[in-house]
């Protein structure tokens, strides 16, 4: 019972840590997918410029990545809140 009660007061502690890293954690999640995206929309531009008749399936693509990294940088940044509101 003294273990149990000695995490307790160790995990209540860490309390403020653990927001602190939630909130660098959503950040970081948020710069990264810009940055992902931002990296997609200029290999999309670029592949156009190369290949203009493949505009419509580079578009495609690009949409469905863009999706993709939006999703997982939704899903840290869900994460993240919960572990700050909880």
């Amino acid at each position: 019972m003294e273990l149990l009660s000695t995490l307790l007061q160790v995990a209540s502690d860490l309390t403020p840590f653990a927001k602190m890293g939630a909130g660098i954690g959503a950040g970081i999640a948020a710069i990264g997918a810009g940055m992902g995206i931002g990296q997609i929309g200029r290999a999309a531009v670029e592949s156009i410029a190369r290949q203009p008749e493949a505009v419509d399936d580079i578009r495609s693509n690009m949409i469905v990545s863009a999706a993709l990294i939006e999703g997982a940088a939704f899903f840290a940044i869900v994460v993240c809140l919960l572990i700050v509101f909880l």
